[in-house]
């Protein structure tokens, strides 16, 4: 059994002092994919970031204090690539990909186009660009987990308030028919559902108007995988129990 952790932790200094790190070290997990790490390689020299038995990769941002991904696994990774080739997503630090012997884990910030209509657009140009390459990968027929923040809800069930939510990004038609393709076109996998189809099962809650206290939430990180790793999936689930930021951890098991 593998098990698979994926968080944004909206900065990984804050979520560290929160204890993240030693709940990760009771969940023993094979691989750990950390989005919004809000940190250069160069301040996280602390042993604490750099966990006992863990191989640890970061890509970070050129901007300082923004965006930046990590990956951390037990197993040396056959091949880690930074980035996915495009300038601008490159700069602010939005993938991270483990390639191992039978399959491949990335770790994923999707842009949020919540502040502006120009954001909104890199959003769709960051889609757009991202599904060629999910294009190319089914094409190889290669094993995939793609773990991460994806900043789309992608149906009614995925966020409490989704009359409200229709006009708004992260909701809108365009960027939830883009997942729509990704599973019924090109046969991805939303693992967590194959397991939970329950609704009110979040993953990020807005710091305002006590959204945490009320379960008003939204389910906007991933684990998504390549048709063939769907029957390997033996359990999936959000830890709540704790809170590291303002997203919360999904974890899931495979038989790999």
């Amino acid at each position: 059994m593998k098990r698979i952790i994926t968080l944004n932790v909206n900065g990984i200094r804050s979520a560290a002092k929160k204890g993240l790190f030693a709940w990760l070290a009771q969940q023993n997990a094979d691989v750990i994919c950390l989005q919004e790490v809000r940190a250069e390689e160069t301040q996280l020299s602390d042993p604490l970031f750099s966990p006992q038995g863990y191989h640890c990769y970061h890509f970070s941002a050129q901007k300082k204090g923004y965006s930046g991904v990590a990956l951390y696994s037990k197993e040396k990774p056959l091949h880690v690539h930074s980035g996915l080739g495009h300038d601008l997503f490159d700069f602010e630090g939005r993938a991270l990909c483990a390639e191992f012997q039978h399959y491949t884990v990335a770790s994923l910030y999707f842009p949020s186009g919540t502040r502006s209509e120009e954001r909104q657009n890199v959003k769709y140009a960051f889609l757009d660009y991202y599904l060629e390459h999910l294009k190319t990968l089914r094409q190889q027929q290669k094993s995939a987990i793609l773990c991460g923040d994806w900043n789309i809800a992608h149906k009614n069930i995925d966020l409490k308030n989704w009359r409200g939510n229709q006009k708004n990004s992260g909701f809108l038609p365009e960027e939830r028919a883009w997942l729509t393709q990704l599973f019924d076109q090109f046969g991805f996998v939303d693992a967590f559902r194959v397991i939970n189809q329950n609704a009110e099962e979040y993953t990020w809650w807005s710091n305002r108007g006590q959204a945490w206290e009320k379960n008003v939430g939204w389910r906007i990180d991933y684990q998504i995988v390549t048709p063939d790793l769907e029957k390997k999936i033996l359990n999936a689930s959000i830890y709540k129990d704790e809170r590291f930021s303002d997203h919360a951890p999904v974890v899931v098991d495979y038989d790999l």
